[in-house]
């Protein structure tokens, strides 16, 4: 069922109330101005609980995202269950043949350290992993991936942030995060790698605008918890993206689960959730760390030149900024938004660089494309897609090929 949309003073009216009484959320999950611009653009479907679903009292779409807002979860410990799918060829060996030194591999001699946060969970970027996670307040967190052979966790305890790497018997250690040196303070992994529903949620609702349609989907139940169901979706065709599915707990308002299915349809690219929660307060021992007996020790300002400090993947604001002083351009708007940059004269990547595994891996992500923009080649995922012209220009985004195409033909 679709929204129904509101006059523009009855939203601006809306927004207004919105951000006069809810000024604190801005520290929780949802910064308020995105309540706000959400406010403007949410309709207001109730939930209605399902056969065997929770039987919850009904609540409007904008309700539901204000209690997301204002959720004020210090503390918790759970499971959590996080499989991502963009629709990328197996690796292989791809991984050594490029000389990346992949994360979780053996201990790097350059003083980079196997144990860095920035480059070990970016494994959560494919494949099927389970979580386990704990918070008691903004001072102490701590996350552990775990595997069949090993694991490896991050722990924040006050002023210091330690990482550690069972399989390599690595530690990585950094002081200052009390101040945010050089992550958030609340969180116990870079700011970059969403690793949690809530993490996920947060992301999401910062799309929300006049291009996306959210209602509430009935309610469900994640982890023995009853919950509501948020779904976001494009109103336009042309994006890559499907539908967003957000589960809501009832009672705290904390995201539980999150699911990401594309326009594509399939299995979701991205499905994060609580498998078990408590919101309990965890053990005090539970942030306690102590480097084991013989482990390798690396700290945050010795990483080296393949450190984090020195050599990890840009963060979105400073990949953006990059982009900028490279004559960046942005293309439509919301959900069928296109980065247009100029990558500098030097073409699309080839699939002829002499290395077997890397040429199979390009060739096997692109379509060569033809156009009144002259011709190029489209590296596609389930999720993202990005099409580099024979001229040396760019255009990135969650839409489809056909979109990119459409979108260098103008820009001709």
């Amino acid at each position: 069922m679709a929204p129904y949309e509101t006059d523009d003073s009855a939203k601006a009216g809306e927004a207004e109330d919105v951000r006069a009484g809810r000024r604190k959320a801005a520290r929780y999950v949802v910064p308020v101005t995105v309540v706000g611009v959400a406010a403007a653009t949410i309709g207001f479907v109730p939930a209605f609980a399902g056969s065997g679903d929770p039987d919850l009292p009904k609540i409007s779409a904008q309700e539901l995202v204000e209690k997301i807002a204002a959720s004020d979860v210090q503390r918790l410990s759970g499971t959590v269950k996080i499989s991502t799918d963009l629709g990328l060829p197996d690796l292989g060996g791809l991984e050594n043949s490029l000389g990346s030194g992949a994360a979780g591999g053996p201990s790097r001699g350059d003083g980079g350290s196997s144990a860095d946060p920035s480059s070990k969970l970016l494994e959560l970027a494919s494949g099927t992993h389970t979580l386990r996670v704990a918070a008691d307040g903004p001072e102490k967190q701590k996350l552990s991936l775990l595997d069949e052979a090993a694991e490896y966790s991050v722990i924040h305890n006050g002023d210091d942030m330690w990482a550690y790497d069972s399989g390599s018997n690595e530690v990585f250690h950094t002081t200052g995060a009390a101040e945010g040196k050089d992550r958030k303070s609340d969180r116990a992994v870079p700011e970059d790698v969403p690793a949690t529903p809530q993490d996920l949620a947060e992301e999401a609702l910062k799309a929300v605008d006049d291009t996306t349609s959210v209602t509430v989907d009935g309610t469900a139940q994640v982890a023995g918890r009853d919950a509501y169901k948020l779904l976001i979706k494009p109103k336009e065709s042309g994006s890559t993206v499907g539908a967003i599915s957000i589960a809501v707990d009832a009672k705290t308002g904390l995201p539980l689960k999150f699911t990401l299915t594309p326009a594509s349809g399939g299995a979701a690219v991205v499905d994060a959730g609580f498998t078990q929660v408590d919101f309990g307060k965890p053990s005090a021992s539970t942030f306690d760390f102590k480097p084991p007996k013989g482990a390798k020790i690396t700290e945050g300002d010795e990483a080296g030149p393949q450190g984090r400090h020195d050599s990890a993947a840009p963060s979105g604001e400073d990949l953006g900024k990059e982009l900028e002083g490279g004559g960046l351009k942005v293309i439509g708007e919301g959900w069928n938004s296109i980065a247009e940059f100029d990558t500098g004269g030097e073409g699309l990547p080839s699939g002829d660089t002499g290395n077997g595994d890397v040429d199979g891996f390009l060739n096997s992500l692109g379509d060569q494309v033809k156009g009144d923009f002259g011709s190029g080649t489209v590296f596609k995922t389930r999720l993202i897609n990005v099409l580099f012209t024979d001229d040396g220009k760019a255009y990135a985004g969650a839409v489809t090929k056909e979109a990119l195409v459409k979108a260098a033909n103008a820009a001709k």
